[in-house]
């Protein structure tokens, strides 16, 4: 998370600086080790599309990353204003529209809430880094080695 109005106490997001390490074998298919910031993750595909399912699939690895932004943008916003949101559930689909796709984000709170709080909420939802990096398009520069 980056210093904002919306993140006033995140600190320098670590993952801009540290790479994310990803391998793979020929003896393991498609699944693949990732390193992130010293914590051991997996992916791989489902059986239907010829993996062996040792781990979420890159695209469910993805939308994770928008609903645990999500989830923890909105923690430290309501905490900074003293909000008590009870415990947050953020759903994350992939709809598939013919050409297009879109994600469906559904977020549940425990904690009963004011319909103002509710609005800003929605509003800090749509702020959030991982949000907007999906939004605004992000340039990737690819270098074989």
């Amino acid at each position: 998370m980056t210093n904002s109005p919306e993140h006033p106490k995140a600190g320098k997001d670590q993952s801009l600086e540290t790479p994310v390490r990803v391998t793979s074998s020929a003896q393991e298919g498609y699944a693949q080790r990732i390193d992130a910031g010293g914590h051991e993750l997996r992916a791989d595909e489902p059986v239907s599309a010829g993996g062996s399912n040792t781990g979420p699939s890159p695209t469910d690895l993805l939308l994770a990353s928008l609903g645990a932004c999500t989830s923890i943008t909105l923690r430290m916003y309501a905490q900074r204003k003293g909000w008590d949101l009870g415990s947050i559930q953020v759903s994350i689909a992939l709809r598939d529209e013919g050409e297009n796709q879109r994600i469906e984000r559904h977020i549940t709170f425990s904690a009963p809430l004011l319909p103002e709080q509710r609005s800003r909420l929605a509003e800090i939802s749509e702020k959030t880094p991982v949000t907007k990096m999906l939004k605004n398009g992000i340039a990737i520069r690819t270098i074989l080695s």
